[in-house]
């Protein structure tokens, strides 16, 4: 009998896990991996090149420091700043003077599409100049309501509609390559979606284009569902059919999927989670992870696995085990929005197929959390429970912050291309050397 026969399932995906933990661990310097409570970091001082491994065992217990209030004190860009990136790699201010601008996707012909959310605009970028600015910058639809998640239909190099994921609504345009302007009023596909407290609707298509998920976020901090009819099909992952049917919720328990997205390796819908408030500095964490049809994740009763709320002790004890620890476990209220897979060609092979999100930055912690662009090291599609800072230097050392990062995608020539609603901009990560 072959050595995965006599393993057993557990076995084998033990095994499996510990093979990615080493492939992964290929790619990471472990002289510059922090953990346990290091690993939390501070964003005033936030280097690339520098890794984190937090895991459940590291979390203090609730009410460990008081919750703090610390919003962002946010500053105009100093004329001495700019976004750091590891060695080898170039940054670039490709667009600016912009009111706003969150999610961005490229388009299979390259061009960049970015919501400008406050001004209800879908705003195109095409090409780039010697200057590496863009050629071309047009307005290719206005009049939306807070629009966020942008997805092409269908999957593939010849998509026919654009949809749009308004705060209240789904809609979709009339698209074929090369448009930089809506020929024809939206249609409504899926006419209404909650309202209020957490507004981004992140949107994506599974690889076979049978499915659409929507990412819909709590409408409170730590409400209880059950009690509270304002949080009906919220802190979900809902499934709809690209027609609008809806399917029924994919995934529950997650207090504010704010990004959504389909790894290419594996399949898998993965998102990024804003968690709960109001538990301490280093709770709850953050987290990037794939996503398990039916699971759940714990939200508002539990986190990361069967730790309960203090706040709602005692209900629905029976979720507790079935509550998931997510995949990668990030520095609690840092905020992490929009995500994009590295497929491209320019980054060194060891970046490829690995995900790089953004971390916007938040209030609830005594020192800054956030504001980043994060790498997670991939092998296979699968993590390790690592990430690394990428794209720093938005907070200065007194604290004040310039910028925050909301949106992350890989452009046609492979340079990472991030949108910063603090700033107005959008930065243009390429790679020129060793």
């Amino acid at each position: 009998m072959s050595r995965l026969r006599c393993l057993g399932a557990a076995g084998f995906f033990v095994l499996i896990a510990a093979w990615t933990a080493r492939a992964v661990g290929d790619k990471i310097d472990s002289k510059h991996v922090l953990t346990g409570s290091a690993a939390f970091g501070d964003a005033r001082f936030l280097k690339p090149g520098t890794f984190h491994r937090i895991t459940p065992a590291d979390l203090p217990e609730p009410f460990a420091t008081h919750s703090s209030n610390n919003g962002p004190n946010v500053i105009p860009r100093p004329a001495n700043a700019w976004p750091q990136a590891p060695a080898g790699f170039q940054v670039d201010l490709y667009a600016t003077r912009l009111k706003g601008p969150r999610k961005i996707l490229a388009a299979p012909n390259g061009d960049l599409f970015v919501a400008v959310s406050d001004a209800g605009q879908i705003v195109v970028f095409r090409g780039l100049d010697a200057d590496r600015r863009p050629q071309q910058v047009a307005t290719f639809a206005t009049g939306l309501k807070l629009p966020f998640g942008i997805a092409f239909y269908p999957p593939g190099p010849d998509p026919q509609w654009l949809y749009i994921g308004n705060t209240n609504s789904v809609v979709r345009f009339a698209y074929k390559n090369g448009d930089m302007k809506a020929a024809k009023e939206p249609e409504i596909i899926v006419p209404s979606l909650p309202r209020g407290g957490h507004w981004t609707r992140d949107l994506v298509f599974s690889h076979d284009g049978k499915s659409m998920f929507v990412a819909v976020g709590s409408a409170s901090n730590v409400q209880d569902p059950g009690t509270s009819p304002r949080e009906e099909n919220r802190a979900d992952v809902l499934e709809y059919s690209p027609d609008g049917k809806f399917l029924g919720i994919y995934a529950s328990g997650i207090r504010n999927p704010a990004g959504l997205g389909i790894n290419p390796e594996t399949g898998e819908l993965w998102c990024s989670t804003n968690e709960r408030d109001g538990l301490g500095d280093n709770l709850v964490p953050d987290y990037l992870t794939h996503v398990q049809r039916g699971g759940f994740y714990g939200w508002p009763y539990f986190y990361i696995g069967g730790h309960p709320d203090p706040r709602l002790e005692g209900r629905h004890r029976e979720l507790r085990e079935k509550t998931i620890v997510p995949d990668i476990l990030l520095t609690p209220h840092n905020a992490s929005l929009a995500f994009a897979f590295y497929e491209g060609s320019q980054f060194p092979q060891e970046y490829h197929g690995d995900l790089f999100a953004a971390e916007h930055g938040s209030w609830n912690r005594s020192v800054r959390s956030g504001y980043e662009v994060v790498r997670v090291p991939l092998e296979g599609g699968r993590a390790s429970a690592v990430y690394e800072d990428f794209l720093t230097g938005f907070v200065l050392p007194n604290g004040a912050v310039w910028g925050r990062p909301v949106g992350v995608a890989v452009a046609k020539d492979g340079a990472l291309m991030v949108t910063d609603d603090s700033s107005g901009s959008i930065w243009r990560v390429s790679y020129t050397g060793k």
